[in-house]
């Protein structure tokens, strides 16, 4: 089979358990399994006796404004006011462009202390590669990280496709379906998720009380009603996203708004539409839009067909000889839809408002040797809610957060990492599962 999926192919296609909760995974933080993890992470990606040899990282990108404007149903689900974004519905704010260069010096200082990189890096060679989706806000988190990490090198970010629309590379829609595979698909999401949706009641609830739901237009003119947790309606159709309507869907861009509020708003009561709400109250309103990804992809079925592109982009990254950093951005759909592929153990990141894939969060594959052997480290790194507020200079002595990831049906070594073989056939066996299900929906079905 082939592993690697051109350009040209990607473009038809689109016409067509726990994880051990360590901030730092290294000999640096020895802990056991059972030990709880820290607060706040001020550690690193290290391996005693091990040398770092590559790099690869998928970045969702850093502090957008919310996707739709004042003038949405956003704008008419509250009476209050939202926080006067510095940047156009969807784009990158002025906040997340210096998060993201800090998060840039951090990754520089951390390479250079691993001796990956030299001081005043300037690659060669294709040595390095960043490239993003042609979104705003995927273009400018990459062109800002890349201003921090290569400050003097003059690195242009790569894009494939027109400005401000999506590369079929990191567009998580359903390169195939079947009126059958809809039907299972939407069965599974289902049996991994009914629950999930169901518990949240509370959190619809907190989420209707900030916002003062029943005094807002949209309310009044009755263009929504109470959110419930039992009126999702799922679609699962080629060339298009994963999507549900009803109230999570609307729950959603409400929660989302309100976190990145959160995060750009100095004044937390301000944040809250006066509420002064624990973080406790702001994970929970976050809850909804955790929820909301993990339903549209990360289903098994689901999360093998969108992040196909992705996988096979990742893998060949990890294959390019010569290669020492990689840097490709995306969003959270990206990140979760790659990682529920690839059977990452179940997670909840600590010290994180949204729990799975934080705004700016980065997957971080780093390949590692000793003794002739090649071995592997995943984890996420995130700024804290803290971080995100107050943006502190970020360096090794004053590191974002790291979250050391783990995979269901492969262990890791008795210093925390991944066997070479045991990382790549995960890729391997989640491209296989795409080609089978296909098999098994398209072709049946011609």
């Amino acid at each position: 089979m082939k592993r690697i999926i051109s350009m040209a192919l990607l473009l038809a296609l689109t016409a067509g358990t726990s994880a051990t909760s360590l901030n730092s995974p290294a000999a640096e933080l020895p802990q056991s399994e059972s030990a709880p993890a820290a607060a706040t992470a001020s550690y690193n990606i290290s391996y005693d006796g091990y040398t770092l040899e590559q790099v690869v990282v998928l970045s969702r990108h850093n502090i957008r404004s919310p996707l739709s404007g004042g003038d949405s149903l956003l704008g008419k689900i509250t009476p209050h006011e939202w926080f006067e974004w510095s940047s156009a519905p969807s784009e990158l704010s002025l906040r997340g462009g210096v998060l993201e260069t800090e998060m840039g010096q951090y990754f520089r200082k951390w390479l250079e202390s691993e001796e990956l990189i030299p001081e005043n890096y300037h690659p060669e060679n294709g040595a390095v590669r960043i490239y993003a989706n042609s979104k705003q806000r995927t273009i400018a988190t990459a062109q800002y990280f890349t201003s921090g990490m290569f400050p003097t090198a003059g690195l242009e970010v790569e894009h494939h496709v027109e400005f401000d629309k999506m590369d079929p590379v990191f567009n998580p829609q359903l390169t195939f379906s079947t009126d059958e595979y809809e039907q299972d698909a939407i069965a599974q999401i289902y049996e991994c998720y009914e629950k999930d949706m169901t518990d949240l009641a509370d959190n619809y609830e907190l989420l209707s009380d900030v916002i003062d739901l029943e005094d807002s237009a949209a309310w009044q003119n009755g263009e929504v009603t109470a959110f419930t947790p039992n009126d999702a309606v799922f679609s699962i159709k080629e060339g298009a996203e994963p999507s549900v309507s009803g109230s999570l869907k609307t729950a959603c861009s409400v929660s989302d708004a309100l976190v990145l509020q959160y995060y750009e708003e100095k004044d937390p009561v301000k944040a809250g539409f006066g509420n002064d709400l624990s973080l406790e109250d702001w994970k929970k309103i976050s809850e909804i839009k955790d929820v909301y990804g993990d339903v549209l992809f990360t289903a098994p079925m689901v999360a093998d067909n969108v992040a196909y592109p992705l996988i096979n982009e990742l893998y060949s990254e990890m294959e390019t000889d010569g290669r020492v950093f990689s840097f490709l951005c995306g969003h959270d759909s990206n990140v979760g839809s790659v990682l529920a592929a690839l059977g990452v153990s179940d997670y909840a990141l600590p010290d994180a408002v949204e729990k799975k894939t934080p705004i700016g969060c980065k997957l971080v594959f780093s390949r590692w040797s000793k003794n002739g052997e090649d071995f592997w480290s995943v984890d996420l790194v995130y700024q804290s809610p803290e971080q995100l507020r107050e943006m502190p200079l970020l360096n090794i002595n004053n590191s974002p957060s790291i979250y050391h990831l783990s995979f269901d049906g492969i262990s890791q070594n008795a210093d925390g990492l991944l066997f070479d073989e045991d990382l790549k056939k995960l890729f391997i066996d989640s491209m296989d599962s795409y080609e089978s299900l296909y098999q098994k929906y398209v072709e049946k079905a011609a």
